[in-house]
């Protein structure tokens, strides 16, 4: 038997999705909508989920539905690109499927004399 008898092996196709595929030609969203720590989590009243959803967005869910995980997080577990994995997040939150906790602001920095002249007065109060 020579390699020309052996038959080619075939592609595994499934590997092979483009991403416009995955999101269904759909945008990115706004830059602000997910970062990296957004919390998302699935809606409670979201018990049934509809069959026309891709299996992406419900894979999505299902990992959603235990609690919060950051956007990073997710993108880790479904091994997709972060840009078609905040264009389903988008699409699932419109749909109400997903609740999204924006992650906190950074605390403003506070004037250091204000703290020294709050430091002088309760010394000179207190002793």
């Amino acid at each position: 038997m020579t390699d020309q008898d052996l038959p080619e092996p075939e592609l595994e196709s499934g590997h092979l999705v483009r991403p416009y595929v995955i999101t269904g030609g759909r945008d990115l969203p706004g830059e602000n909508q997910f970062a990296l720590i957004t919390l998302v989590t699935t809606a409670a009243d979201q018990r049934q989920r509809p069959a026309r959803l891709s299996p992406e967005e419900q894979q999505v869910l299902e990992m959603c539905a235990g609690g919060y995980l950051s956007v990073a997080e997710i993108a880790g577990h479904t091994h997709l690109p972060l840009g078609v994995l905040k264009v389903l997040l988008s699409s699932l939150a419109e749909g109400g499927y997903l609740l999204t906790r924006a992650p906190v602001p950074q605390a403003r920095l506070v004037d250091k004399e204000l703290l020294q002249e709050v430091l002088d007065g309760l010394k000179a109060r207190l002793g």
